[in-house]
């Protein structure tokens, strides 16, 4: 049987998502040993995607695999077994064909920056302080740019080989969430390694130099990392939603 936890996260708990075989826990690592404590059994654990370290998750699904059939219990056991920075919000019965990763449709991240003079003790470790004030209107202006299906190899950081840098990205604006706090939102079908980060930075370069929009699409068209900007800093970044099919969806049923 096929089963999906629903996740939230403080990445400066863990380092990062995936497995590691030695060093620091990972989201991941320690998930597979929560299971194994309660299964009995190694359990392997697929999660939608990766988040590098530093990085949250406000939601971030995960499936495994068991013979056992699971009951309300195994949620409060998982939670009473995880670690500070870690929540199971929910667990589910799937089809057997669900797959956290293949089955995903699109993700959303979003990047926070705290913009005032000074920075905030009640945020330092889930934003970026900016004390410059942000155009937000140029760096929408930027963004758009970005929408459609468009060749992010200038973007993308070393890592897993992918057979192309070519992403379909929905969604790529900036915003007040209030007075301070503004909040870069990007959706797509999927991305490449440290790809939102090396966007934001580079982004937030471009808006401090006051460069302009055939900046970027020289960044884009060089199809060269070394052609873009700072990579900026995991604490600010978020993995924010993740989608699937609806009729896929609908067939996941909480235990």
């Amino acid at each position: 049987m096929r089963y999906r936890l629903n996740l939230s996260y403080d990445g400066g708990c863990f380092n990062g998502w995936q497995k590691q075989p030695i060093g620091p826990e990972t989201v991941q690592g320690t998930l597979e040993k929560i299971l194994k404590t309660i299964l009995r059994q190694p359990t392997r654990v697929v999660g939608s995607g990766r988040t590098d370290t530093g990085v949250h998750a406000r939601v971030q699904y995960a499936h495994f695999d068991t013979d056992q059939e699971l009951d309300r219990s195994f949620l409060r056991s998982l939670n009473a077994l995880a670690p500070e920075g870690l929540v199971v919000r929910s667990v589910e019965r799937t089809p057997d064909d669900f797959h956290a990763l293949a089955s995903c449709t699109s993700k959303t991240y979003i990047y926070r920056i705290w913009n005032a003079p000074v920075p905030s003790v009640s945020r330092r470790h889930w934003s970026l302080h900016v004390s410059k004030p942000l155009d937000v209107e140029k760096l929408n202006h930027l963004s758009r740019i970005l929408v459609g299906d468009v060749d992010f190899k200038s973007f993308q950081s070393r890592g897993t080989p992918v057979s192309s840098t070519v992403r379909h990205v929905t969604l790529a604006e900036w915003r007040h969430i209030s007075r301070h706090l503004i909040e870069f939102r990007i959706t797509g079908e999927g991305f490449l390694k440290q790809m939102v980060r090396n966007i934001v930075g580079t982004l937030l370069y471009l808006e401090r130099k006051g460069q302009t929009a055939d900046d970027l699409k020289a960044i884009l068209a060089a199809g060269d990392r070394q052609a873009a900007k700072d990579t900026a800093p995991p604490h600010g970044l978020f993995l924010y939603q993740v989608k699937y099919p609806p009729a896929l969806d609908n067939q996941c049923r909480k235990i």
